[in-house]
């Protein structure tokens, strides 16, 4: 699955173009390496966000493509 679409349904962006912008402006890694929106997400990947001077940090556990808000997750564990 795409980077921005696994961000997207695991709510961990809200929105999937949004989650493309943070990706094209070099503020998403996966695996400790800078990410395009367009990188394949697999499970046991981690990805890390900066969003201003904070960093998050999330080891995928599932993927999937469609999932209910409750259950979004369930797809990603925080590590930092």
């Amino acid at each position: 699955m795409r980077l921005d679409k696994f961000l997207k349904v695991s709510r961990i962006i809200k929105r999937r173009t949004v989650a493309k912008d943070f990706a094209e402006h070099e503020r998403v890694m996966v695996n400790d390496r800078i990410a395009k929106p367009s990188t394949d997400i697999k499970k046991g990947d981690v990805i890390s966000i900066f969003i201003g001077h904070k960093k998050t940090v999330f080891e995928v556990l599932e993927i999937r493509d469609n999932v209910k808000a409750g259950e979004a997750k369930n797809l990603y564990r925080i590590l930092e």
